[in-house]
């Protein structure tokens, strides 16, 4: 076993018996490239990456080359996930010398870690204009020896090059107005794929940010056009091999254009995104298959995803069972047979779409719903689908699950989970929101220092992956989402607490945002990426959080910051609007102003009917609102969450205990120094629960009517 072995990250782990020397990131591995003289090797990946696997395999495994890494190199390990900071500064260095990028990650440095030789995977021998890994080793080493001061020049200037790139937000010229957004939808109008639904061509990443932006959009203006990419891009997702026909959950993308195959990973950051989509598609417009499908991936992260213990969720599913990718996934006509039996099998190949010569590799067909059943085979369909979905599970090797929670990742499965369980009836996924806040709360929140830690496992925080900007601006965002939903101050008081340190520690006087706090490590360069890609960027992400905050306290701080980090979102309306879908979607927010609902009355926490059935797993079926609470309130709250207003705010009164006293209730009443400003002097109506419509605090007349309520949020 190398120096792995003692590696929390599941993905360091998988090459602790590695014949490589891998060092983890840190000062050890500095000090003695600077020792022995010789250039470092990064190796940066990711415990679900298919690649990294292959990579590792085919090279790190083997015996002679890990001979030459060792005897001319210090070789690091870095998990991307554990330390965005570290592949963020590589990826762009990748990126500037290759002119591409991606994982595994392959970066030859200095001994004070500035890069001069940086690409991707590299196979074993010469092969598509790539030289084998091994040559490349042999060649980079030459080059160290020959021509070393060529080669500290060159990363001189790249790390020059690249310190400025990152302080300069090129173009900015102030927040995306309407017209602005305008343009935006224009241009995505033209690169949607009428044919197939989504953006470009392959390989197809799920658009989840671009589909919020859109939804926004329709709401605001009543644009169809959004509206309708919206739907048929939801639709085919759903219905090709990307979504997990069987057993619900997205893989992390489709490697060609019609979303027929996946790459098998699973993302937990994808899935809390895109239910977040099919729920707003769903309330938006009342479509079926957006319900069932949001549902199911609720069920699917609480069933695979869910950390019993500690709470909150695991970061991902494997691609690979058994070394080969797909393999838990795909289906052969024989294999539907022999679970089916004959008949039965002829009819589930033609609903899954499953041929003789199949869709995937080896004869395989990864399986789609491109129609519906008819309602005369719905109970037969529900019958081979579960059939299936068990003989999957018990005869299949399961996919690896990196059991790491990340901040960011389950600030944003707060959100999602909160919101559905609030819309659909469903209090377990609501307590599973709930589960997830108190262990970010307890596990990676310092009270001493103010400081969120990015991961952890086992309950334990890894002290040495420190919170980066997305991590506090997701937690911020899921934890204010929350709060709306279960009117508990404590959610509204963490999340002013994590965008204080966010003002403080990754903001600069010009106000841009960097995506490493102030005294966080040093490294080649301070990163400040102000774009989103498979997740919100840092940037955006403390756009939404900082906006929706000072809707509720009317913090003039808050709403400049937000404004601020919203400029370079202008730059790219026009230019490149699918790699600022957040960023666009705070945007149309603050066109609407955002819109401020406060709702005031009495209320009790718990009871809310179970719609959905509980989950103990989870922690059962507490959630806000319900049956022994006021139903004007309910009511009242639920139109409010209802409402497809962009961005929408929500201040409610704090819950009372429920009648019974159950202990550990959340209904703790909060105090005037806890609670949104939002709700300062907002009386009730002849003691009936009413509600507030208000834009920059300058509020309608209140109401104790639904339908006067519903027509202010229209």
């Amino acid at each position: 076993m190398n120096r792995l072995a003692t590696a929390t990250s599941p993905y360091l782990l998988q090459h602790a018996d590695n014949p490589v020397d891998w060092y983890p990131w840190g000062d050890e591995a500095f000090a003695e490239a600077r020792r022995r003289d010789v250039p470092l090797l990064i190796s940066i990946g990711y415990a679900a990456c298919h690649w990294c696997h292959v990579m590792a395999h085919e090279s790190f495994e083997d015996e002679a080359v890990a001979a030459l890494m060792n005897e001319k190199y210090v070789c690091v390990k870095v998990d991307r996930e554990e330390r965005p900071d570290v592949d963020a500064v590589y990826m762009a260095a990748t990126q500037a010398m290759s002119g591409g990028g991606g994982w595994p990650m392959t970066v030859f440095a200095t001994p004070d870690g500035k890069p001069f030789q940086a690409g991707t995977y590299y196979p074993p021998v010469s092969r598509h204009g790539l030289p084998s890994f091994r040559q490349l080793l042999i060649a980079v080493d030459r080059a160290w020896g020959d021509i070393r001061e060529d080669v500290l020049r060159a990363g001189d200037g790249l790390v020059a090059e690249l310190a400025h790139n990152a302080r300069v937000v090129a173009g900015a010229e102030g927040v995306p107005d309407a017209g602005a957004l305008a343009v935006a939808v224009d241009v995505v109008r033209r690169e949607f794929d009428a044919e197939r639904g989504g953006f470009g061509g392959a390989p197809k990443f799920p658009p989840s940010m671009t589909l919020e932006q859109l939804l926004r959009h329709h709401a605001r203006t009543g644009d169809g056009g959004a509206l309708d990419m919206v739907r048929r891009t939801c639709e085919a997702m759903a219905r090709g091999g990307m979504y997990d026909q069987l057993g619900g959950g997205f893989a992390r993308y489709s490697v060609d254009d019609a979303w027929v195959v996946p790459h098998f990973e699973k993302m937990l950051y994808d899935n809390a995104l895109l239910l977040r989509v099919y729920l707003h598609l769903w309330r938006a417009t009342g479509d079926a298959l957006a319900l069932r499908v949001g549902n199911e991936t609720a069920d699917w992260m609480l069933r695979e995803l869910w950390l019993d213990g500690a709470g909150g969720f695991a970061s991902s599913l494997d691609a690979d069972t058994d070394g080969v990718e797909g393999k838990f996934y795909a289906w052969a006509a024989d294999q539907l047979e022999a679970v089916l039996g004959s008949e039965d099998a002829a009819w589930a190949a033609t609903v899954f779409a499953v041929t003789p010569e199949g869709t995937f590799e080896h004869g395989q067909s990864v399986l789609q719903l491109l129609q519906d059943p008819d309602e005369a085979d719905a109970e037969r369909f529900q019958s081979v689908r579960t059939r299936l979905f068990e003989a999957r599970r018990d005869q299949r090797t399961a996919p690896g699950r990196d059991d790491k929670a990340v901040a960011a990742w389950n600030g944003l499965a707060v959100a999602a989970l909160a919101e559905a369980g609030a819309l659909t009836g469903r209090p377990e996924l609501v307590a599973a929101a709930r589960q997830t806040a108190e262990m970010l709360e307890r596990v990676h929140w310092d009270d001493k220092t103010s400081r969120l830690t990015r991961t952890s496992r086992d309950g334990v925080a890894g002290a040495q992956n420190p919170g980066v900007l997305e991590d506090y601006a997701d937690v911020a965002e899921g934890l204010l989402a929350l709060y709306a939903v279960t009117g508990e101050p404590r959610w509204f008081g963490f999340a002013g607490r994590l965008l204080d340190v966010v003002l403080d520690e990754f903001r600069d006087e010009s106000g841009l945002f960097y995506d490493t706090a102030g005294d966080a490590e040093t490294l080649i360069f301070r990163p400040a990426d102000p774009t989103d890609n498979a997740t919100p960027g840092g940037t955006s992400a403390a756009a939404g959080a900082l906006l929706t905050y000072a809707a509720l306290t009317g913090s003039g701080r808050h709403r400049e910051a937000a404004e601020q980090a919203l400029h370079f979102t202008g730059a790219l309306a026009e230019k490149a609007p699918r790699f600022a879908g957040w960023g666009l979607a705070v945007a149309e927010a603050l066109a609407d102003g955002p819109r401020e609902v406060a709702i005031v009355g009495e209320w009790q926490a718990g009871g809310e009917p179970d719609a959905g059935g509980g989950s103990e797993t989870a922690g059962g079926s507490e959630a806000g609102g319900g049956a022994g609470s006021s139903e004007a309130f309910r009511e009242l709250h639920l139109t409010a969450l209802r409402s497809n207003a962009p961005g929408l705010v929500i201040a409610v009164t704090p819950p009372t205990a429920p009648d019974d006293g159950t202990p550990g209730t959340p209904g703790t009443p909060g105090t005037p120094e806890t609670l949104p400003e939002l709700l300062s002097d907002r009386p009730t109506i002849n003691g009936e629960p009413a509600a507030y419509v208000c834009r920059g605090f300058v509020c309608q007349a209140p109401t104790t009517q639904v339908t006067v309520l519903t027509s202010e949020l229209g």
